[in-house]
Order: structure tokens, then C-alpha cells, then sequence
């Protein structure tokens, strides 16, 4: 969910040298061409859009020949994946392993992280909207249902990566750097 720690994550994969696809990316590309200033109400409106027209799974399709071109060479972490039909579309696309997992933080824990961000803040109301925009209409819930490891992170930017770095080595045994095929997927 926002606020969580997925960009945390993200941020963490790319100094280790992991290609990270981050799906949000594709709105705000989006915003741009349209002229649209980057808020959560726009993004709100073009990531409901452009499922609208490619369906639930958009931006895994939309993200696919970069999952693939990444995945020739190693690992690769994608950040973002939000609705059961990407991550179905994910799924069916590749014959790497696929490992979902959920980074969790407490929903009050999440909404003071979210109106104190840097990038793209959220009052508490405008978090709580998110929140039931997501589930309701993005269906969140899958994904984050049948995740292969959950990363707790009510504690501090370093605790969580001392957890992602113990979850790397149960799953890619040796150096934490990028080595040997697979995706490593953040929802």
C-alpha cells in the first residue's frame, strides 16, 4: 500500500545493481504528455484510464518488453504491481521464477510517513482515498494475498533493509548484487 516502503526497496535493488520497473513511472509519462500537473487526483484519473482501455493487467502489458529485456541478464525487481491481473499477466509471460512480496506498515504508521514525504504527500484524507481507490477499483488485494514473503516495516529504513538483505540471501544465496535469472517482485 502507499507508503509502505516500496520505493525504499526499489531504491536499495538499484544500488545493488538490480534493474528495477517501476510501474508508476508509466503514469507519470502519462501526466506529462497530457500537460497534467503531478497530483494524486491526476493520477489517480489516468491510472483508472488507461486500465479502462487496457484493461485491469495495463501496466504489466505496458511493462513487459522492459521486464523481458531486463530479465536477460539477471534478476529483476518490479516495483508497483498493484491489481491481480498484472500480476496474472506477469505470470503467464515469463519462465522466470516469480517471488511476490508485500512490504507492510501500519496503516497510521503509513498515512504520518505519506503526509510527510518529499514527493507526491498525502494528508491523511487524500491517503485513506487512495487506499479504498486501490482495493476497490485496482483489486490490490491478490497480489498481496498470495505474496511468497512479507517484509515488515514499522520500525526504521534501516531495520527494513537489514530484512530485505536476510530475505536476499534465503532466495538468491550468495552476494546480495544481481546474479542468475529471476524477478523479484514488490507489490
Amino acid at each position: 500500500m502507499p507508503g509502505a516502503g516500496k520505493s525504499i526497496v526499489a531504491d536499495h535493488l538499484r544500488r545493488l545493481g538490480w534493474p528495477v520497473v517501476y510501474f508508476g513511472g508509466i503514469t507519470l509519462k502519462e501526466l506529462d504528455r497530457r500537460g497534467l500537473p503531478h497530483s494524486e487526483q491526476n493520477e489517480r484519473l489516468v491510472r483508472e484510464q488507461l486500465r479502462e482501455i487496457h484493461g485491469k493487467g495495463a501496466y504489466a502489458q505496458l511493462s513487459l518488453p522492459e521486464i523481458r529485456s531486463f530479465l536477460l541478464s539477471g534478476p529483476t525487481a518490479i516495483d508497483g504491481l498493484y491489481s491481480w491481473a498484472e500480476y496474472l499477466c506477469i505470470k503467464a509471460s515469463i519462465t522466470n521464477p516469480l517471488y511476490v512480496c508485500t512490504i507492510y506498515t501500519s496503516r497510521a504508521l503509513r498515512y504520518a510517513r505519506l503526509a510527510t514525504r518529499g514527493v507526491r504527500p498525502l494528508n491523511p484524507t487524500e491517503a485513506e482515498a487512495r487506499d479504498i481507490a486501490e482495493i476497490e477499483k485496482l483489486d490490490k488485494g491478490g497480489p498481496i494475498a498470495v505474496a511468497d514473503f512479507t517484509l515488515i516495516n514499522d520500525g526504521t529504513e534501516n531495520e527494513l533493509l537489514v530484512s530485505l538483505e536476510s530475505l536476499l540471501q534465503r532466495i538468491a544465496p550468495g552476494p546480495t548484487q544481481r546474479s542468475g535469472p529471476g524477478t523479484k517482485e514488490l507489490t
